[in-house]
């Protein structure tokens, strides 16, 4: 549908007064910094249900560290894939790998994937997972960038076929790191060659049990951080073509419930993580759309919007958006300070209940650290 250079005008003018001047930040998104991609790879074999437990668990947890990280003062792209490996449903063809999923910053479908994990038996082979992730995932060419991965396992490191040497040197040739997590004794993981993977790929090699109930300890501001994050997903605009509308919406709120039932403060882990710039759905939500200057609403057509938009003029569905964003806006801002707190009050609480507690959230996010400094970046 045409439209007037002054009703456009008028779209602007009415969302500056919802949401005040824009900044240049605002108003021109400054250019990212360099990426910082990560690959996991699961053992999905049967023993592993605790290990893929954890990681559904504390991946909110994971990426909220990495979400603290600036390269340069930029904030860098989070991307985040997931691989499964080991399992006897799997393809013997591709060495029982599977691509869950491609790199993405659409973290609520890295949830939903771990959710739909089931382990079978198994043969897992190190060598061919990590060469099968090296050469298929879109790994940034930026010199600066980020780039790891996480295998996690309890069986020899050197089983099958293809040269887990190979594969980690091939990877460290791309500028990628592979850190080993062995499920068991760190002596055994020692001698099954999981440290010797990671010495070739300038990783980190880390023990965990992965069967290991990880203390949790409730915080008093969950409550009000759970209601907040629940009223956050009332401010989304979904927009797109047909089934694929709802699909996006209903995929956030299953991710909420999934947290919920994860583990006690989980659901706050991803709250904060949905009130971080890296949390973004410029796919589907028209408010980061606009913001990322993906969509022009002069270009939307009316079947693209939800039946409540739809009859909405531009100047009205543009005073709504601006309403949203600046309601997001405020709702994060409480969450995020919500958050300092309860991160300041578990630190205390855990000295005395959790210390020497070691998990899967730890032993990346330790080893995460680690690299991104060798890169310079630097965490708030």
């Amino acid at each position: 549908m045409w439209i007037s250079r002054r009703c456009l005008m008028a779209c602007l003018a009415l969302s500056l007064a919802f949401v005040g001047p824009l900044t240049a930040q605002e108003a021109s998104p400054p250019k990212p910094g360099p990426k910082i991609q990560l690959a996991i790879l699961l053992d999905t074999s049967n023993s592993m249900d605790g290990l893929i437990n954890q990681a559904r668990a504390q991946l909110w947890k994971i990426v909220n560290d990495l979400a603290l990280a600036k390269h340069e003062g930029k904030r860098p792209d989070l991307e985040v894939a997931l691989y499964e490996y080991g399992n006897d449903s799997l393809a013997p063809d591709t060495h029982w790998v599977r691509m869950v999923v491609p790199l993405t910053n659409d973290l609520d479908k890295v949830s939903e994937a771990l959710f739909s994990l089931k382990t079978n038996g198994g043969s897992e082979y190190c060598g061919a997972v990590i060469g099968t992730a090296t050469r298929e995932l879109a790994w940034s060419d930026h010199k600066h960038a980020l780039k790891m991965i996480f295998i996690a396992g309890n069986e020899p490191f050197n089983q099958g076929s293809i040269p887990y040497a190979e594969s980690c040197k091939a990877a460290v040739g791309r500028g990628i790191t592979v850190s080993t997590i062995f499920c068991g004794q760190l002596s055994e993981g020692v001698s099954t060659h999981w440290q010797h993977g990671a010495q070739l790929a300038d990783g980190s090699f880390m023990a965990i049990d992965q069967n290991k109930v990880i203390a949790a300890v409730a915080a008093p501001q969950d409550k009000e951080i759970a209601e907040l994050s629940g009223k956050l997903n009332g401010t989304y605009c979904v927009y797109g073509n047909g089934p694929k509308q709802q699909e996006f919406a209903a995929r956030q709120e299953a991710q909420d419930k999934n947290a919920v039932a994860a583990a006690p403060g989980a659901a706050s882990s991803r709250a904060q993580f949905k009130a971080s710039a890296q949390y973004r759905n410029a796919d589907w939500d028209l408010v980061d759309a606009l913001k990322e200057n993906k969509v022009k609403l002069e270009d939307l057509k009316p079947e693209q919007l939800p039946e409540n938009l739809r009859k909405l003029t531009k100047d009205e569905l543009a005073k709504h958006i601006a309403e949203k964003a600046a309601e997001r806006k405020s709702l994060q801002e409480k969450i995020q300070k919500l958050s300092k707190a309860r991160d300041a009050y578990l630190a205390e609480a855990n000295k005395k209940t959790a210390e020497g507690d070691t998990g899967l959230d730890k032993v990346i996010i330790d080893a995460t650290r680690k690299q991104a400094e060798k890169k310079s970046f630097k965490f708030e």
